[in-house]
Order: structure tokens, then sequence, then C-alpha cells
């Protein structure tokens, strides 16, 4: 006896779970990626980025594409948002990275400086998230002026000093000395404003330093500018404190903050201190947001 068997017919008009990827989907990935190397650009201001960010969230496929191309380019997604866009920061390796030696020499011919360009910016990240929370707080908005993140060095500076002054080590610090003992050595000689004949600002001081960071970071799509007052006064953006958070993580620039110079609240900042050696070189992130 033979035993009958029913075969089922496979269904004809099953699509497959996800469609395939066609050369159309890639040049939009790119396209998204493109966006989010504008970093003035705000997405509610173009119909073509916002609809990009849409299609991203809500198509995983897509997503992974976008991810797949700011990867070959040596980019780190931060986040993918309406209101930060496509957030994208440079890796070590990516043709899009920024040095901090670079970025000093073209400022600057003294090599001394490069350690000062990277503690500006480290001030102006350190002013403008005092406190882990702000830097979690995705609402949170961070003011600095120009003026204001001198005086925050310079008050650390005197701290410096008087602590040196009190173990007796008012020298050049030693090797295992911490980063800001050489620091403010060379913060401190240096003049506030400088002059010129015509009262402008001089680029080599520390408030013409400070000039060059923020005027960089707002190039950069990471402050706004909203005034005039002490010596120029600046809000954070989405894609500042995603660079800041990515780079800084939960690190505290514990060192700065002992002195007890918490010119906003008494928390905690969120900042990797610099290392002292011999050259001045910047530790990894110290310099946000370069690379060292």
């Amino acid at each position: 006896m033979t035993e009958h068997v029913e075969w089922s017919e496979p269904e004809a008009t099953a699509a497959p779970a996800h469609a395939p990827v066609t050369p159309a989907d890639a040049a939009d990935a790119a396209r998204l990626v493109a966006f989010g190397l504008q970093p003035k650009l705000q997405p509610a201001r173009d119909q073509e980025y916002t609809e990009l960010l849409r299609r991203y969230r809500e198509n995983p496929p897509f997503a992974r594409l976008a991810d797949a191309v700011a990867a070959g380019l040596g980019l780190v997604v931060l986040e993918v948002s309406p209101r930060a866009g496509m957030a994208v920061t440079a890796a070590e390796d990516s043709v899009f990275a920024v040095r901090m030696g670079d970025y000093a020499r073209r400022a600057s011919t003294d090599s001394g400086d490069r350690f000062l360009h990277g503690l500006a910016h480290l001030a102006v990240a350190a002013l403008a998230f005092p406190r882990p929370e702000d830097l979690a707080d995705d609402g949170y908005i961070g003011r600095v002026s120009v003026n204001g993140v001198d005086a925050f060095v310079r008050q650390a500076c005197r701290r410096l000093e008087e602590r040196a002054e009190e173990t007796g080590e008012n020298t050049d610090p030693a090797t295992d000395a911490p980063g800001l003992e050489a620091a403010w050595r060379i913060w401190a000689r240096r003049s506030s404003t400088g002059a010129t004949k015509d009262a402008r600002r001089l680029a080599g001081s520390t408030t013409g330093i400070i000039a060059k960071a923020v005027a960089f970071l707002t190039e950069s799509g990471f402050l706004q500018r909203t005034g005039d007052d002490g010596g120029g006064t600046f809000r954070t953006t989405a894609r500042y404190q995603l660079q800041v958070r990515d780079m800084a993580g939960s690190a505290a620039m514990a060192e700065l903050l002992e002195l007890g110079i918490v010119p906003v609240t008494d928390g905690t900042a969120s900042l990797l201190p610099a290392q002292d050696t011999d050259d001045l070189e910047l530790v990894a992130g110290a310099g946000l947001p370069f690379h060292s």
C-alpha cells in the first residue's frame, strides 16, 4: 500500500524580508552622510535632509547602509535625530580628522601655544557642561564667554600656584606632576589681551587664543554666537554636546575642579585632564574636538 503524501505549493507571492540594496539606496545613504558633514545645516530647513533622517529612523536596512558609508569614511555616527541631524565625528585615522598640532600651527608659530590652544578648548567644554547631568541632558544648553573662560583658567592658575607654594615646589614641575601644573605657568605668563596700536586683541594673548577656539567651534557647528559681551558670548549646540559626551565619556576633569573653582555649579565637569610631558603633547581627547 502506497501512502499518499500531499505537498503544499510554495507561496509564489511571498516577498523577501528585505528588498535588495540598490545603487539609488547607496546614493541616498551617502547623501545623508554628506548632510551630516555640514554641521551648520539644520534638518528643519532642508526637506531632503528631513526625509532621509526619517528614512534612517524607520528603515533599519537603510540605517545600516548609511552607517556603513560613514564607517568607510572613517566617521563615527554619534546620533541621528531631528535635533542634531546626522551627527558624526571623525575617527583618528579619518581624512576628516582635525589634528591639534595642525590647528595650533595655523593659529601661531610658537610651539608652546599648542598646549594653550588645547587648554582653551578644555576650558570651554568644562564651562559649557560643568556637571555630568548637564552633559547627559539632551535639553541642556551651555553658555560661555571669551572673558569668562580666561577668568576661569586664570583662577585655576592662581590656585595651582598657591598649591605649589604650600608644598614648597614652586619650580618647574616634576615629570610625574599633574598636567595642569605645567599648564598654569605657561598660561599665567601670557598676557590676557595684549595690545596693538589700534587696541585690537593680540592673537597670541590668552583671550585671543580662546577667541580662536570659539570661532573654530562656531564654524564647526558646535557653538552659536549670541552677543558681543564678555569678549563674545556663545551657546552650545546639540552637536557639541554629543562631541564632548563621546570624547569625554564619564571621565571627570577632577584635577581642575578639585581646586574648588566651579563657576556655574558645584558639580563635576566631564573632561579628561591633560598629561604633563616634556613636549607638552595632549592626551587623547584633551584638545576637544581634535586628535593628538
